[in-house]
């Protein structure tokens, strides 16, 4: 190759021309030679079959990667002896991202004690013993017991101090137990002692004070937090390592980490792009003082990298629908007493939306509750008619893509005000197939059938799937499942009024499902073209398996391995 020089500044030959030229020639060559040296440089895969999701070439069967990370070409080989040559054994399909997790409350979970399934306070209790078994010295003031995954329904009744206290080898140690969606606290009387004997009620929370205390719910979990001695970021390095391995383990390359505050952010960053972060990061901010705006103390940490993105903030409008705390507009139809409780008033939430969209941040919103989501669109409207001056609503969100985080009970004029406006719903099929067994005792058979967990309803604004891990498990191929199936995966079963599967009209298509797991969140955050596709310039980023997804009967998605799991052209796990 013919080499070309500069020529000096010094030259008495239109030195400003040449030199012009000179920059102008280098950058050409310059681009040349990373073409070239990815080229040269490059690995080239090929597998039984690749879906790709790239228009262009939907199936192929091999492609290269470049040393950036980044798919330098996409093919199919169709020399049978050339692909026999080099082909791997395994079905290909683009890398799958959760849509809405929780990546530290995830490797917290994997280290503390699992309650999801328990069935009795005897089952509790047992659980917390065997943690204890192998955690020695756990449950003092410093160093409390946590756990996750309880949930009423099947307890009987609300829990309390007391339930914990009944074991003698529990009793007197420091324990806080999150409800099964992580919206309510249950806590020892150990931890009771530590507040004040007379406890107010708190607004957009609950303490319940029936059968006995010891369960705090949304805002009233904030005074028992507060006491909490927080894990250092030694303990969170681990917490982040552990969440990752598991998360790559099922085929997850990345996700949607659903709330973050600055400091965990700080953390995000030191540790982005090392050997242990094995997982995309899209994370939203959360301030410490939660649906507050907080720019100064997150602005050093935004990132565009394509390992860890931080332009995004997650504001809460309600709680929960399992403990009552989801905000309705009607009352809860097996508690007319109550119509749930809202965190923030409506003025506040569209002036902390406000706020944000003007700082250029993408406002997602949790929202469960109908009144909640009706809240949410107000506050999202407003939001794009005053950051887009000239524009319509729709115009303005197609560059914000605003999210409502759950979508799960949504009265139909709002859900037509989404479809008009392009609001993003970003949801978590397997909680309808967890909440079918009491949605309707919840809301009655009208509001069910009319209002929640829509899925097909709302495909065409850019349905953006997950799992809500570790509220849910973080199998992509169980929430694929269910959203195929509208069955529960882990049992194979819908409910007794609806066998066949709960309100399919509502089912997607298998294709639909899986597009959701990888174009739907690549798209909710800004990385369409980049994720969940392999093509050209596209992140290398694939999962390996046994068989091609559209040649599998849908019952073996409940318990489907993955082969390989690829990131950024690099192995990051593989089934032993």
């Amino acid at each position: 190759m013919a080499r070309f020089r500069l020529p000096k500044l010094g030259s008495d030959k239109s030195p400003w021309l040449y030199t012009s030229a000179a920059v102008v020639g280098l950058a050409g060559l310059i681009k040349l030679r990373e073409g070239v040296n990815n080229y040269l440089f490059s690995e080239t895969h090929c597998y039984q079959s690749v879906r790709t999701h790239w228009e262009d070439e939907p199936y192929a069967n091999c492609f290269s990667v470049s040393p950036s990370g980044t798919f330098s070409k996409v093919f199919r080989e169709t020399s049978d002896t050339q692909l026999a040559k080099r082909a791997d054994t395994g079905h290909v399909i683009p890398g799958l991202w959760d849509g809405h997790g929780h990546l530290l409350q995830y490797g917290e979970f994997l280290n503390a004690v699992d309650l999801f399934g328990s069935e009795s306070m005897e089952d509790v209790q047992t659980r917390v013993r065997g943690y204890l078994d192998d955690h020695p010295g756990f449950g003092t003031r410093h160093e409390w017991v946590r756990g996750v995954g309880w949930d009423q329904m099947a307890l009987g009744r609300m829990p309390t101090a007391d339930d914990l206290a009944g074991d003698d080898r529990l009793k007197g140690l420091y324990i806080m137990l999150d409800r099964v969606d992580v919206h309510c606290i249950w806590v020892s009387q150990a931890v009771l002692d530590l507040l004040p004997e007379s406890l107010p009620d708190i607004p957009g929370g609950e303490i319940v004070r029936e059968p006995g205390m010891g369960v705090f719910c949304d805002n009233a979990m904030d005074m028992v937090m507060a006491l909490w001695p927080k894990p250092d970021n030694k303990m969170k390095q681990r917490f982040v390592k552990s969440a990752m391995e598991k998360l790559n383990e099922v085929g997850l390359v990345g996700m949607h980490d659903a709330g973050a505050t600055p400091e965990n952010l700080a953390l995000f960053k030191e540790l982005a792009g090392g050997d242990d972060w094995t997982v995309r990061v899209f994370s939203m901010l959360e301030c410490y003082e939660r649906d507050t705006y907080c720019p100064d103390e997150v602005e050093k940490y935004i990132s565009k990298d394509g390992f860890l993105h931080i332009q995004s903030v997650k504001l809460f409008a309600d709680g929960a629908l399992g403990s009552w705390g989801s905000a309705l507009i009607e009352p809860y139809s097996d508690r007319p007493d109550t119509s749930g409780s809202l965190l923030v008033n409506t003025s506040e939430l569209t002036a902390v939306t406000k706020a944000w969209a003007n700082h250029g941040f993408q406002v997602n919103i949790h929202a469960i509750g109908d009144l909640a989501n009706r809240y949410a669109v107000d506050a999202i409207t407003a939001a794009l008619r005053e950051v887009c001056p000239g524009q319509s609503p729709s115009e303005c969100q197609a560059q914000k893509r605003f999210r409502i985080e759950h979508s799960q009970i949504i009265h139909p004029d709002d859900q037509a005000r989404m479809h008009s406006i392009g609001i993003i719903p970003s949801i978590q099929p397997t909680h309808a197939t967890s909440d079918m067994v009491y949605a309707e005792k919840r809301l009655g058979k009208e509001r069910t059938a009319k209002e929640e967990y829509r899925m097909h309803s709302l495909l065409d604004i850019h349905l953006v799937l997950g799992s809500d891990f570790p509220v849910e498990p973080s199998d992509p191929f169980q929430g694929i499942y269910a959203a195929v199936t509208r069955k529960n995966p882990h049992t194979g079963q819908g409910t007794n009024d609806y066998p066949d599967g709960w309100h399919m009209s509502e089912a997607l298509s298998l294709d639909q499902a899986i597009r959701g797991f990888t174009e739907g969140p690549a798209y909710g955050s800004f990385l369409e073209g980049k994720a969940g596709v392999i093509k050209k310039g596209a992140f290398a980023d694939w999962v390996v398996l046994d068989k091609p997804l559209e040649e599998m009967h849908i019952e073996e998605f409940r318990s489907l391995k993955v082969r390989e799991t690829w990131v950024a052209g690099k192995r990051v796990y593989k089934r032993n």
